[in-house]
């Protein structure tokens, strides 16, 4: 059976992968764009319509007769 990955370039990622100290998560060079950014882009949206529905509530704007 052939393997896909030759186990030199396999030991070479494990030895950079392991002397990284960062979170797991964060290893990557683009991880920090999935798991930092785009959380913080979504919350601070939800929490902007969240904010402007309760001062739409309390002026009574956007009401339908």
């Amino acid at each position: 059976m052939s393997e896909t990955i030759p186990r030199e370039k396999l030991l070479e990622k494990q030895k950079y992968f392991q002397s990284i100290h960062k979170h797991t998560y964060l290893k990557g060079p683009l991880d920090k764009i999935t798991s930092v950014v785009i959380p913080l882009a979504l919350a601070s949206t939800c929490g902007f319509m969240i904010a402007r529905g309760i001062y739409n509530m309390s002026h009574g704007i956007g009401k339908k007769e």
